[in-house]
């Protein structure tokens, strides 16, 4: 899994950096997430891997101990975070989109990426300022001594940005859901008046000086300017046969037919309808996220507050792994459910294909 981080990591934060269709506002959270699981990857898990092979007795001492154990806090603890800060994006791209900067980052995007290092750092401090330096220490067990911590960066870490991720998702799909039921219903009345409009058409007595009735220009929701005024018929102006020759007549199925005249509103349904379809990656971020981690933390809090309590090593050592997987599975979910990331890669495998022809 740390190769895996590694390499996924390494290649989203390329990518971001060198192709300009990912250089969005959602990436560079994304790219915040990576840097903070490759560091993780780095920093962190060669020397747990180490401390694995020597049957969990520790041998480096207890100020790389401590090091350690700020690094792992700190880099879990801003993964997290960036998980958090992202679903707070999205809930902002969701709900209030007209308010939300797509391709540049603005200063509430800029205080929230700042804001998830700035807060695991605290998380993390205490460590550097020695709270793990408990009477009767074992020099031979790296991990966190003190159980009033243990507390602290449990409920810092998972505790309180878990319910908030889930309450954002939750707001963003009833959001959806609304849109989506408003949408139907809007296309539903559009499909209803323009068959009124047909029927009152056909019913009309035929002039001999007109030709027959044309069909009402429906504007496509791909269109962003309103048809000028002068390529209706007015009555008081006469008919010239020239005018319909020269002027095209878009034609338009029923599934396509809008009537949407305010440009806010049709701003703002086509980001909802964009936003849609990269909600479908959430439910395995959260899914993924819940499994991995509510283990580790539910284990790590009821060690720290209960001293008769026995947590077998081996079991923690696993949900400890278990944990840092996540940290590994991060940057697929969000580069395989990327549509821009799939097209770029494919371009870039193709272009290396090709050289190596």
């Amino acid at each position: 899994s740390c190769h895996m981080l590694t390499i996924f990591s390494h290649i989203f934060i390329f990518c971001v950096l060198t192709e300009k269709a990912l250089k969005t506002t959602t990436n560079y959270f994304i790219v915040s997430l990576a840097v903070a699981d490759l560091m993780l990857a780095v920093l962190v898990l060669p020397l747990f891997v180490y401390s694995e092979f020597q049957d969990g007795v520790w041998t480096l001492g207890t100020n790389i101990c401590d090091y350690l154990m700020t690094m792992d806090v700190m880099l879990c603890t801003a993964s997290i975070f960036n998980l958090c800060a992202i679903s707070i994006d999205r809930f902002i791209a969701v709900l209030i989109p007209l308010n939300y900067n797509r391709k540049h980052v603005d200063l509430r995007q800029s205080v929230l990426l700042s804001a998830t290092w700035i807060l695991a750092l605290a998380v993390a401090s205490p460590i550097i300022f020695g709270i793990n330096n408990v009477p009767g220490r074992d020099p031979r067990e790296c991990k966190l001594e003190n159980d009033v911590y243990v507390l602290y960066s449990s409920v810092c870490s998972f505790f309180i940005p878990c319910p908030i991720m889930l309450l954002l998702y939750c707001g963003m799909f009833r959001g959806l859901k609304r849109w989506e039921e408003a949408r139907k219903a809007k296309l539903k009345n559009s499909i209803q008046a323009c068959r009124k409009l047909q029927e009152a058409a056909a019913a009309l007595p035929p002039l001999a000086s007109l030709p027959p009735p044309l069909p009402p220009i429906i504007e496509r929701e791909q269109t962003d300017t309103l048809d000028e005024p002068s390529t209706f018929l007015s009555p008081d102006r006469p008919f010239n046969s020239s005018e319909c020759k020269d002027t095209p007549v878009p034609t338009v199925s029923f599934a396509e037919i809008r009537f949407n005249p305010d440009p806010r509103r049709r701003k703002r349904a086509k980001i909802n309808s964009r936003e849609r379809k990269a909600m479908k990656v959430l439910p395995v971020v959260v899914g993924a996220f819940l499994f991995c981690w509510t283990p580790f933390f539910v284990l790590h809090t009821m060690r720290g507050r209960c001293q008769d309590c026995h947590v077998p090593p081996a079991l923690m050592s696993v949900v400890t792994w278990l944990g840092y997987v996540n940290s590994a599975l991060n940057p697929v979910i969000y580069t395989v459910f990327n549509t821009e990331f799939r097209k770029f890669f494919k371009r870039f495998l193709h272009r290396c294909c090709s050289k190596t022809a």
